[in-house]
């Protein structure tokens, strides 16, 4: 599991963290939102692109791909 200062983006490949908070501002904040990404969600790390961007994740039984810097905006417990 992660602390609460880690990212979604540097969560290792396999483990299942807690959405604990989202950064960023007005049309990011809401796209991660939108994706299903929101305070308390738990989600699970499935792969990690060769050159580390996207990341494919679990979230609400679907897997969803998210650049790093959209991984970045969402602090993990």
């Amino acid at each position: 599991m992660a602390d609460a200062a880690t990212t979604l983006r540097d969560v290792p490949v396999g483990d299942t963290v807690r959405v604990a908070k989202l950064t960023g501002e007005g049309a990011i904040k809401r796209r991660i939102m939108d994706m299903g990404l929101t305070k308390g969600t738990e989600v699970t790390v499935r792969k990690v692109a060769p050159l580390g961007d996207p990341i494919e994740v679990t979230v609400r039984g679907f897997e969803l791909s998210l650049r790093k810097g959209e991984a970045q905006n969402v602090l993990v417990a």
